[in-house]
């Protein structure tokens, strides 16, 4: 069986885990992961803290095993992390700013601490802070993206500068030979987002599910046009012609101008919300509108997305491939007399 060092630290039976897409990955989705032997991370999503609380405990009677609750620290979350270290969530998960404050009191409520990272500086810092595992994103990842140097360089830079902590790595991860590519480079484990879009547990729109099917590895670019929410944050997302019409003005995208047309409508926190053009929030099952129009959030390993397929099968087949790669394909690689 693969397995890894964090396999047993976190009690799951494989090294991987599900990426918490905003509005995509929710309750069933990190379910199904967790339940396959890896560790679903369920996107908090903006979620007021009682909606929260209801998603953990709906979380908690779809599976028995470990999962995550990540929170976006661009945005005010002091009550959800309240929440979460009252529900005693296995793992709280956190990107994009300082994690530092919460992570003493996550530890003295018995919960693991992740934080996901772009740089090297970064990682360090975690590390510094007390951060059980560092998840180390690389550049071809979807969403919002916050370096610039691809997983293949960032990996091990980030697992010689803070081992013995350990490292997650993300971003770019699709297959098999991703996964043993991410353990070879120094990852006791791999995060999938895109891939993990296109399977039945996933929230995303059918239509956007469709465009990724359809996408190639070209056909994502990395800007910061949807950024109506979240102004000034770098993301990839799929290069539709609404994002074409619009790159050469993406910072108009970052204006929140009240004049913006309205092209949907979503629910946020339980409540219907409507959708503005330029909105960071993907469009998800209960999204209406003009689809086309919306943050397709995703990473270039789109192009190796092909098929909708359960979270299980995912994670099985992507640990047994990964198997059979290290013990047939490698082996016999370094066995092999000149």
């Amino acid at each position: 069986m693969l397995r890894t060092r964090l396999c047993e630290r976190l009690g799951i039976e494989v090294p991987i885990f599900a990426a918490p897409m905003g509005f995509v990955t929710g309750v069933e989705l990190a379910a199904a992961v967790s339940n396959a032997g890896g560790l679903g991370i369920m996107s908090w999503s903006v979620s007021p803290p009682e909606v929260l609380r209801k998603q953990i405990r709906a979380l908690r009677e779809r599976t028995a095993k470990p999962f995550g609750v990540n929170l976006i620290l661009h945005f005010p979350v002091e009550e959800q992390v309240a929440v979460c270290l009252e529900e005693r969530v296995p793992v709280l998960s956190f990107f994009w700013g300082d994690a530092s404050p919460y992570v003493q009191r996550a530890h003295d409520a018995g919960v693991q601490v992740f934080h996901q990272v772009g740089s090297v500086a970064d990682a360090e810092r975690a590390a510094r802070a007390g951060i059980d595992v560092i998840i180390a994103q690389g550049f071809e990842a979807g969403g919002h993206v916050a370096g610039r140097v691809a997983l293949s360089v960032l990996v091990p830079r980030v697992v010689d500068a803070v081992a013995p902590v350990p490292v997650a790595a993300a971003g770019g991860i699709a297959d098999a030979r991703g996964v043993v590519a991410a353990l070879a480079l120094g990852a006791e484990a791999v995060v999938l987002g895109t891939r993990l879009l296109a399977t039945p547990e996933s929230l995303a729109h059918a239509d956007y599910k469709a465009r990724v099917l359809a996408a190639s590895e070209e056909d994502t670019v990395h800007t910061t046009l949807f950024g109506r929410g979240w102004p000034n944050a770098p993301h990839r997302t799929l290069r539709t012609k609404f994002v074409e019409t619009w790159l050469a003005d993406e910072a108009r995208g970052n204006e929140s101008r009240p004049d913006e047309p309205v092209v949907g409508e979503t629910r946020v926190g339980g409540e219907r919300a409507p959708l503005y053009r330029f909105d960071c929030l993907p469009p998800n099952t209960d999204t209406t509108g003009d689809i086309s129009s919306m943050a397709l959030l995703a990473g270039q390993t789109a192009g190796m997305v092909r098929s909708v397929e359960p979270a299980a099968a995912v994670v099985r087949a992507l640990a047994e491939g990964a198997e059979r790669i290290i013990a047939e394909r490698l082996a016999g690689i370094a066995g092999r007399r000149p």
